[in-house]
């Protein structure tokens, strides 16, 4: 199959979860990939998107560090990027003083430091191509405060509010910029997380095939934002009205240690 002419995806946090079926989006659409993971069966998923008739490459690195991210522009070389899906992302339970601040620290990185790091060099990248499509992963976790989840949810509300300020700035460049915020969603993440005895693990999640597929059309659709489900749309519009004393007081009630549904 000739690919010369096929336009190509970067996917980021690919292995397994939303990350993995937004590669799939992506291949099913025509796009070639190079998808990246800090950990994770990246070779299966590369072979299961292969069989969609895309060529697809892999690179298995922290994108925590500026090394990492430095790897992955590398990788890229001088192909030019027609869409960056910057999915990694890390979660953290448990209360703010009991967590380990070298874990504290790598999902800062990862979350926030990597991630613009990335998009900075790629946007730029972009800029000067005149077009390209840039979907980031924040969440509706950012836009509450998150008690036993603060460092977490701290660092998506830095991600929403971002997205709309580079969107704002690349308005008339020819790339768009799209903010796919998820609630919580049928992937590891909570249990990487250590948040398993936590009624928000326990409880009802989405499917990450549709909140990949709803942040993939939004992407391609040169929309702002997506929140993937009626629950989180209505959780969010919620959010905007109610103090941020209870917003915190009830995320207590969902994330708090031993507070999982029995």
């Amino acid at each position: 199959m000739d690919t010369t002419q096929r336009s190509l995806a970067v996917v980021t946090g690919a292995s397994s979860g939303i990350g993995r079926e937004l590669a799939f989006e992506c291949a099913r659409n025509g796009f070639d990939l190079l998808i990246a993971a800090d950990q994770g069966p990246l070779e299966e998923t590369a072979a299961a998107l292969r069989d969609l008739g895309v060529s697809v490459s892999t690179l298995t690195v922290d994108l925590a560090t500026p090394a990492g991210v430095a790897a992955l522009v590398e990788r890229i070389g001088s192909q030019p990027v027609d869409a960056l899906l910057a999915n990694a992302g890390h979660g953290l339970g448990r209360a703010f003083l009991d967590q380990d601040f070298a874990n504290i620290r790598h999902v800062i990185n990862t979350n926030v430091s990597g991630t613009l790091d990335l998009l900075h060099q790629v946007g730029r990248r972009m800029r000067s191509q005149g077009r390209g499509r840039i979907l980031v992963t924040g969440s509706i976790a950012g836009r509450m405060p998150g008690s036993f989840q603060a460092v977490y949810n701290g660092t998506k509300a830095f991600i929403d509010s971002f997205c709309y300020a580079l969107r704002d700035e690349l308005k008339d460049s020819g790339v768009t910029v799209t903010c796919l915020m998820p609630g919580p969603t049928d992937t590891e993440f909570f249990e990487r997380a250590d948040m398993m005895d936590t009624e928000v693990a326990t409880g009802p999640k989405a499917s990450p095939a549709d909140v990949a597929k709803a942040g993939f059309e939004a992407m391609m659709d040169g929309e702002s934002d997506v929140v993937a489900g009626w629950k989180n749309k209505l959780q969010a519009l919620m959010a905007n009205v109610t103090p941020d004393e209870v917003l915190a007081q009830r995320h207590r009630k969902m994330a708090e240690p031993g507070s999982a549904r029995h």
